[in-house]
Parts: C-alpha cells; structure tokens; sequence
C-alpha cells in the first residue's frame, strides 16, 4: 500500500533499516564512568559560570537593552533521561511571540524529521542573531548541568512534541543524559539531515567514554568562535 505522508514514509525507512537490531532499553555504564563524567559536569559547570559571568552578565544587558519589557532569558521544557521532562534554560534569541509565530512558519521549515528550523528565521532578534551564531545562547544551560539535569557532553534535549513522533530507533536518544555538545553539534549541525543526527547520537551512546567527552567538549570551543552551520 503507498504511503503518502513523508513522516510516515521517513518511519517506515529507518524501521526497516534496524528492524533486526536490538537496542537496550538501559544503557548500563561503568560506574566509574558515570564518577567521572559527573565530577567534569560539576567542576566545569562551576569554572564555567564563575570565568564567564563577565560574559553572561554582558549578554543579559544586550538582551535587556533591545527589549527591556521582557525577560533576558527562555525556559522551554524538554525531554531528559528516561523520558523525564525538564526546564532547560537559554538566552532569548527571539523575540516574545515566538512560539505564537512558529504555527504560521511551520509551512517554511527547511529540517527534515520531527524539528523545525528555518535559516533566515524572522523571529530571531539583532541580539538573538550572534549568541545564536556563536552558541553563546546556550551558556545558561551549566545551570542545568549543576542541577543533574543535563551534561556536557550528550545528545540534544528534545521537545516532548518531537520525542512523540520518534520511532523505537530514536528512542535510544533517552537512555542517557541529554547534552549541552555531541556529534551534531561539531559535525555541520543545522546542514546535518534529521537521520544523519540521530546515527550520530546513538553512535555516541553505544560508544560513549571519558576521552570521547573530553574531545568533544574540546571539538565544541571552535563552533563558539562562530560556525557558519548554526542558524
């Protein structure tokens, strides 16, 4: 029977692909490992917030220069470790109504799979545009590292609307911590298709280390000079 729907067609593609393959429902790691990457989260979380306040402290003023009546920052609720929501934190890059706009814009999205993005997106402000372009947006975020929430280094956080379409496949995303860097984000991010992203995902997950993290939270201080693939 043809399919019609393009999310349905993409579904029926990547189940197909792995339909033979087992994918664990816990990722069972080294205690050890968890130790380790617990004790980076923390300690750079805290180096992080205390070297950079300068930073902060200047990016909360631009924000608050351009619009005074709103609030610096955005809190979204996303989708963590086992499937348990969270408030993740960022610097507004947009303006107010963001999310009001988004029902008129979704018709323009250029992401394939369950996300949206669009290049030249109108609802990103003067301010929005280089903390976006530079990551810098994203800084907030150490606090939910502190809090356990997030790590350094992991898949994305979704949104509970696309982690509804994920297939079993995808799935996978949410056996461990969601993260500020992964592959994605040193790996042509916003130019990466929505399948290639998750290969990269799980690829982390089933081969995750200590050295693995480190050398993406290294990988990621060159996309904060300003990659050309963020929008």
């Amino acid at each position: 029977m043809a399919v019609s729907n393009p999310e349905q067609t993409r579904d029926i593609i990547i189940n197909e692909v792995h339909e033979n393959t087992y994918y664990p429902k816990e990722i069972k790691d080294a205690s050890s490992y968890l130790i380790m990457k617990r004790i980076i989260d923390i300690l750079g979380a805290i180096a992080g917030i205390i070297l950079l306040f300068p930073l902060l402290l200047l990016i909360y003023i631009a924000i608050k220069t351009e619009d005074p009546y709103h609030s610096a920052f955005f809190k979204q609720s996303r989708v963590g470790k086992n499937g348990k929501e969270f408030t993740m934190y960022k610097f507004r890059s947009m303006v107010c109504n963001a999310e009001e706009m988004k029902l008129e814009l979704l018709k323009r999205n250029e992401a394939s799979g369950p996300v949206f993005k669009i290049r030249l997106d109108p609802r990103i402000t003067c301010v929005g545009k280089f903390i976006r372009k530079t990551s810098m947006d994203e800084l907030p975020q150490l606090v939910n590292i502190l809090k356990g929430e997030m790590s350094f280094v992991g898949p994305r956080p979704a949104l509970p609307d696309e982690v509804r379409m994920y297939t079993s496949f995808e799935m996978q995303r949410l056996n461990v911590l969601p993260g500020l860097t992964c592959y994605w984000q040193v790996s042509g991010r916003s130019n990466v298709r929505f399948e290639e992203w998750m290969e990269m995902d799980i690829k982390y997950i089933n081969n995750h280390s200590t050295w693995i993290d480190l050398k993406l939270i290294f990988k990621t201080f060159f996309v904060l000079l300003g990659s050309k693939d963020a929008y």
